[in-house]
């Protein structure tokens, strides 16, 4: 098989034609004979094992049963519907059950023909049963074969009679249908060196494998192609950035960065902020632009180094630039580095989508003028008719999918790139960081400046409350403030908010006026309305913030001392600590106590029990993805970025930092892939451009 021969539409297929053709591309995003081929199984039945009913347990996994239906019958109405049948060997019967797809199940069954049944044995009314099992059934000339793949279909393709095995039988034509080789690009020293199967060998251990040992040799073979490719192109990505956009050289350090440095710095920089000074100051003096994502906790400092590059920038003749995510973070930003810089003669402005005209059309003509020195904003800040002199510096904070397209707006009409710092107080683990920013360079702010005394975590069940209201209103009448955070629970704007506005009202009659004042903020209040409460809370009219996640990155107020966080089983581990790291930012004793619910279930108690163990972000980050997966972490299941199709970030981790290895190796010292052994990969990696979209972010 060649590249011209995988990109058939798969229409032409023996046993697809034009209607199944459009099912798969519909349902499955299959339009060619490489998309079927790249659709992995998920599990592989072993036809050659099979267990009676006597022998399950309710330890028992996956299993494969020889037997007859009977009983068949349909029970119940609305969600209680359900259809039931009896599966019978000769060691005993079981029951069966289907919650979904009745009509077509009630339709396919047959009693008392004999029939092949896969699934996990399951507890119900203290009785084994299978619930939703996979049914085929035997023909006379059906005999036990090896490993069967089994695929991945949605009910629409069950309901037209394209299921599991129509798609393998799809397959089996595919590689009868071919005798060619499907082109091979890894180097042969890569091939060898990891012990990996030829490509076309891969695909067929992978969709006809005659044993388990077939099946781990192709998934091996995937796994490692995709990482390689994925860091392939981001150290590409990465290497071209270096050798092609140029940037200013900011080959001083002047007056303002010295006086600031020497008058006017409130706190000693820790350790780890005048490394990361160091790495920034070394990059700006190259002429080729930085891009480095800048990672440090809460209250870690990142926003003092992010003004000390600013003051950089400036005594280099540029300007600079501080994107935000929302409008009270632009403020409190700008809030604190005018404050900073007062008496200095620099001149910091604040837009957002809330300046007004009178004052945006100012604050646009004296930027181009290139009389402001910094400005601050949010997303108003990459509208086009925003324009920097000379744009030196542009610092993105908690900004994770910021595209090409924007990028080039923080720059528009001008001939040189700024400096790109990306700033985020979420700890990032060590394989994310090699894929998802592997194209940025990263620095860590990992300590915490002096005096700051780390947050006490305590998990408390919800029966506990009491006491913990009597702890509450003695750290309010010694002048701190509270947070109170509940999740958002059910999938229903209207019921969350109702929860919310519940708890509100319970927490007013345990904590009533005129002794207590509570405010309340959640994400579908007005931007004014939500920045009028927060404002209070910050200036300490209030003594109690109840809300959503949405002060999860937000204000800075070093009064709080305590957060609270009802159903914490009900969050993920990184969020947990975004929403401790509100609080800790006084010089006073502060606590984050997590309310749960008695019944825990193991992976919940694995979060709470890391969550009161350490404060360390990376050390959470990385439990974080071995619990949950990389699926939402910062954003990589919208932004496609991760979209991989057989390989693991956690369970892989060996084979991605091999594959890294390897790239690292070939463009040391082939960076063009102009040798003749990486010929077939260049070729590859061009094939694989056209099909796939751009997904550079900050580069």
């Amino acid at each position: 098989m060649n590249a011209d021969f995988l990109e058939t539409p798969i229409e032409y297929l023996k046993g697809i034609g034009p209607q199944r053709g459009e099912l798969l591309k519909n349902e499955l995003g299959i339009f060619t004979f490489g998309d079927l081929l790249g659709h992995f199984p998920f599990r592989y039945i072993d036809r050659s094992k099979f267990y009676t009913i006597r022998e399950l347990s309710s330890d028992t996994s996956y299993v494969q049963l020889k037997g007859v239906l009977t009983n068949i019958n349909e029970t119940g109405t609305g969600r209680a519907r359900r259809l039931t049948a009896l599966f019978k060997d000769p060691t005993g019967e079981i029951e069966l059950a289907w919650f979904q797809n009745i009509k077509w199940f009630k339709q396919s069954l047959v009693p008392e023909r004999l029939c092949i049944l896969f699934g996990k044995p399951s507890f119900f009314n203290k009785k084994l049963n299978f619930v939703h099992p996979d049914i085929e059934w035997v023909r006379e000339m059906d005999t036990p074969a090896g490993m069967q793949a089994v695929y991945s279909v949605t009910d629409k393709m069950r309901n037209q009679k394209m299921d599991s095995k129509a798609l393998h039988r799809s397959v089996i034509y595919l590689f009868e249908n071919s005798s060619l080789r499907v082109p091979e690009f890894l180097p042969e020293n890569i091939r060898t060196q990891n012990r990996l199967p030829l490509r076309t060998d891969a695909f067929r251990y992978v969709h006809l494998p005659k044993n388990n040992t077939e099946i781990i040799a192709g998934q091996q073979r995937f796994k490692f192609e995709e990482f390689f490719l994925l860091n392939l192109k981001i150290a590409r990505l990465k290497l071209k950035r270096k050798q092609e956009i140029k940037g200013y050289v900011f080959s001083k350090i002047g007056n303002n960065f010295n006086t600031f440095y020497s008058q006017k710095l409130p706190f000693e920089l820790t350790d780890a902020q005048k490394r990361v000074m160091k790495e920034i100051r070394a990059d700006m003096a190259t002429g080729k632009q930085m891009n480095r994502l800048l990672q440090g906790d809460v209250g870690s400092g990142k926003t003092m180094v992010a003004l000390l590059s600013m003051l950089i920038a400036i005594d280099n003749n540029t300007q600079a630039g501080l994107m935000a995510p929302t409008e009270i973070l632009a403020q409190q930003h700008f809030e604190s580095i005018s404050t900073l810089l007062q008496g200095m003669g620099l001149r910091t402005e604040l837009m957002t989508g809330s300046t007004r005209k009178k004052k945006r059309t100012e604050i646009l003509e004296d930027l181009r003028s290139g009389i402001i020195d910094i400005l601050i904003g949010t997303h108003a800040l990459i509208e086009e008719d925003v324009q920097f002199k000379t744009p030196g510096l542009m610092i993105i904070d908690e900004q994770h999918r910021f595209g090409v397209e924007q990028r080039s707006k923080l720059w528009y009409g001008n001939s040189l790139a700024p400096h790109v710092l990306v700033m985020t107080a979420t700890p990032i683990p060590r394989t994310l960081a090699m894929t998802v920013y592997g194209d940025l360079d990263v620095s860590k702010i990992d300590e915490l400046p002096a005096g700051r005394v780390e947050i006490k975590t305590v998990h408390r069940y919800e029966n506990a409350r009491s006491d913990l209201f009597k702890f509450l209103k003695n750290e309010i009448s010694k002048g701190r403030q509270v947070y109170y955070v509940y999740p958002l629970i059910i999938e229903s704007e209207k019921l969350d908010y109702q929860n919310l506005l519940d708890g509100f009202h319970y927490l007013k009659s345990h904590f009533p006026e005129p002794g207590y004042k509570l405010g309340m903020v959640h994400g579908k209040m007005k931007a004014s309305d939500k920045d009028l409460v927060m404002n209070a809370f910050k200036s300490g009219e209030l003594n109690m913030l109840i809300s959503t996640t949405v002060i999860e990155v937000g204000v800075n107020v070093p009064n709080a001392s305590v957060m609270v966080i009802e159903n914490s089983e009900k969050f993920g581990l990184s969020q947990l600590h975004q929403l401790r790291g509100r609080v800790g930012r006084g010089s006073e004793q502060s606590y984050c106590v997590l309310l749960s619910s008695v019944k825990l279930g193991k992976v919940a108690r694995e979060r709470l029990k890391a969550m009161v163990s350490t404060t360390d972000g990376f050390e959470i980050a990385n439990l974080d993805l071995k619990l949950r997966g990389p699926g939402d972490i910062t954003g990589t299941r919208q932004s496609g970025i991760l979209d991989l199709k057989i390989a693991d970030l956690v369970k892989d981790e060996d084979l991605l930092i091999k594959s890294r290895l390897e790239v690292e190796r070939i463009l040391k010292s082939d960076p063009d892939l102009s040798s003749p052994e990486h010929n077939d990969l260049k070729i590859w990696m061009k094939f694989q451009s056209k099909r796939t979209k751009d997904w550079g972010r900050v580069s």
